[in-house]
Formats: structure tokens, sequence, C-alpha cells
């Protein structure tokens, strides 16, 4: 049973050491376990640290392309090097290496095709008021849009068995977390939550530009995620409600 965990990065030359050091060597039920860093076109030598820091496998994207990207181009390169379950963590050592074995164990035990980790945000003291809020409000319509619920379905620490890796595809330009949900709930695959812990954070976010930046892209990727892998039932209620719209100025005769 091989582990690959991977490990998206951008300008993270500085922080990806400390990631690496907290990522564990062993786990029960895993024969071995190798890290995948995919350098998204940094300009800070973070390649070249990745190599001292003696990783079994780097992918490296000429120019930046984004997380979403980045986190396929892993899950590929993770898919070749014959990967049995692929975790996915961010390079900013957000996540808590030491939680990796709780976060696959529910795949070892074939529970779950996906696991992801819960920072309990609602509670978690690294996170501001606005920040939980927006969790809590952008996990409630991932739960009406995939049928999961999922308590921190922005989380990005994820544990992904080989035969979910293969079947989910991302597409969108900005995150993969909220499409991967809609896909795997449009595919009926078994995904669960463990609780993770989180670390003091080590710079600010650059996923997004401010909260309304993140809350429009997210939305976007929502929108277009849920219409993708569910075009009948959005066409249609587009249709009925262009219809309606229609048809009002006759009642009136």
């Amino acid at each position: 049973m091989k582990l690959i965990i991977q490990i998206p990065c951008f300008n993270e030359a500085e922080t990806l050491p400390l990631t690496v050091r907290d990522l564990p060597r062993r786990i029960p039920g895993i024969d071995s376990i190798e890290i995948l860093v995919i350098d998204d076109g940094s300009s800070d030598g973070t390649s070249e640290v990745a190599r001292q820091l003696g990783v079994h496998h780097i992918v490296r994207h000429r120019r930046n392309r984004g997380l979403a990207a980045a986190f396929q181009s892993g899950i590929d390169a993770a898919l070749a090097a014959g990967a049995d379950i692929i975790v996915n963590t961010d390079a900013d050592n957000q996540y808590d290496g030491a939680a990796i074995p709780a976060l696959v164990q529910p795949i070892l035990e074939r529970q779950a095709d996906i696991v992801v980790g819960d920072r309990e945000v609602g509670a978690n003291p690294h996170f501001r008021a606005h920040k939980r809020l927006l969790q809590r409000l952008g996990s409630a319509v991932m739960r009406g849009l995939s049928g999961l619920d999922i308590p921190d379905a922005v989380s990005g620490f994820r544990a992904i068995s080989r035969e979910a890796a293969r079947r989910i595809n991302i597409v969108s330009s900005f995150s993969y977390t909220t499409e991967m949900l809609i896909q795997a709930g449009r595919m009926r695959l078994a995904v669960v939550s463990v609780l993770v812990g989180t670390n003091a954070p080590t710079r600010p976010s650059r996923l997004f530009l401010s909260i309304p930046h993140f809350i429009r892209n997210t939305g976007i990727t929502m929108a277009r995620a849920y219409a993708m892998y569910n075009p009948l039932k959005v066409f249609a209620t587009a249709g009925v409600i262009l219809a309606f719209l229609g048809f009002l100025p006759i009642l009136r005769f």
C-alpha cells in the first residue's frame, strides 16, 4: 500500500521545509510513503529546496497556473507513480502533518473514498470571526449542491483513494475543493470528515485578494461545477423559470 503526499507550491521556499519536516514517515497499514511537490511556476527556488529536502517527486509548471491546476497535476503524477492513497496538504504548513494517519484511516478500513480534514473552524483560534461565518455559509451551500454533509467543505487537507482519484477531474481555474465535492456527490462516492489540527498562519492567503474576491470566485466555481455535473436539472429549471416569465404578459388577456 503506497501513500503519496502531494504539496502544491507557489513560491513556498521558506515554508516548505516546515511542511515536509512534519510529515509522517511511517503509518500502520502503509508500506511506503512518498512526497510529491508540485511547483506551480515559482520564482523563489521552490523546486531546488524540494530537491534538497529529498522529496521523491517534483512536478514543475513553467508558469503559474493556479491551485486547481496544480492539484490536478499532482493527482495525475501520483497516480502515474502508483499511489494507492493520495493526501493533499498545503505548503504553508497550515495543516498538522501528524493528523495524516487519522486522515487515511477511513480509506484503509474501506469506509471512505475521500476523507476531508475538518479544522473545526467555528472553534479554531487561528480563524477570525468573518472567516468562520463564511466557512459555515459555504459548507451549508455545499451540502445542498453536493448532497454531502461535510462541515469544512473548503478544507484542502484531504485523503483520496486511487479509485476516487481516477474518477475525479478538476477543471476549475480557481480552487479544487468545492468542485471535487460536487463531483463526488454526483458519483455517489463515500466522503467523510475527520478532525484535524492546524498550525498558526505563516503568511496571508494567496488564493484570494479579499473576502469579496473569495466569495465571487467560490460562487462562480460552485455554479459552474453544479451546472456541469447536473445539466438536466439546471437547464430544465432555467427553462421553466424563463417560460413562466414569458407567460406573465399574456395573463392579463
